[in-house]
């Protein structure tokens, strides 16, 4: 499948799998411990705007949403099947979300018009100039003062977590995703801010370590 003539690589690694993908985060990747502390950190208040980069199936949007009714909450993803699936979930949930069809380096497209932006297990999926690319967005889409929320496979320290995250490998393939195991997240924040790519907390899973990361715009001072 195709979006702009570029190429995504569907939930789980294999088109027709994305029914199953809840079920699969869920039992993998100690969901609830992760995305829990990914809410907090966002700290999404009313009246606040997100975008959620790489949303898939929306999860992660609706239970921002939920959170806060009163924040705009905007889903961006390629795949046309999971916002299908993130649609019917927002509609059965009676919550009003923004689905659109797009890249993480489409996020940059409203300049500044976010108050955050966050992406969850996306860019240990896609090559290495579309990591930089969709992170460099995601920093342009939000305003000054506004923050940018990553939580995803970063560097593997140790032999167990490489092993553990080959299974993640076999899913997505392993030329996309070994530059996350090596450190491209950790790097790519940096270049964008100074100390953004030093995880503010990590997760162990049965697939490897999940880090989350948080970037802060620098304010404009008149």
């Amino acid at each position: 499948m195709t979006t702009s003539d570029q190429q995504f690589t569907p939930a789980l690694g294999r088109p027709g799998l994305t029914p199953l993908y809840d079920l699969a985060v869920g039992l993998a990747t100690r969901e609830r411990a992760w995305r829990t502390a990914l809410v907090w950190q966002i700290d999404l208040k009313e009246g606040e705007s997100l975008v959620d980069v790489g949303c898939g199936t929306g999860s992660l949007a609706i239970l921002l949403k939920r959170m806060a009714p009163g924040a705009r909450v905007v889903g961006l993803d390629p795949d046309p099947e999971a916002l299908a699936i993130a649609a019917r979930k927002a509609g059965s949930a009676g919550l009003e979300i923004e689905w659109r069809r797009g890249f993480a380096r489409d996020a940059g497209a409203q300049h500044g018009v976010f108050d955050k932006a966050v992406s969850s297990l996306v860019f240990h999926q896609v090559p290495l100039a579309e990591k930089a690319a969709g992170i460099a967005a995601m920093v342009d889409a939000v305003r000054p003062g506004g923050s940018v929320h990553i939580a995803d496979y970063a560097r593997q320290d140790g032999a167990l977590m490489r092993r553990l995250f080959r299974v993640i490998q076999r899913l997505d393939g392993k030329e996309n995703t070994q530059a996350n195991a090596d450190g491209a997240i950790e790097r790519l924040l940096d270049e964008q801010r100074p100390g953004a790519g030093t995880a503010r907390r990590s997760v162990r899973t049965m697939t490897g370590r999940i880090s989350l990361f948080e970037l802060r715009k620098v304010p404009v001072h008149g």
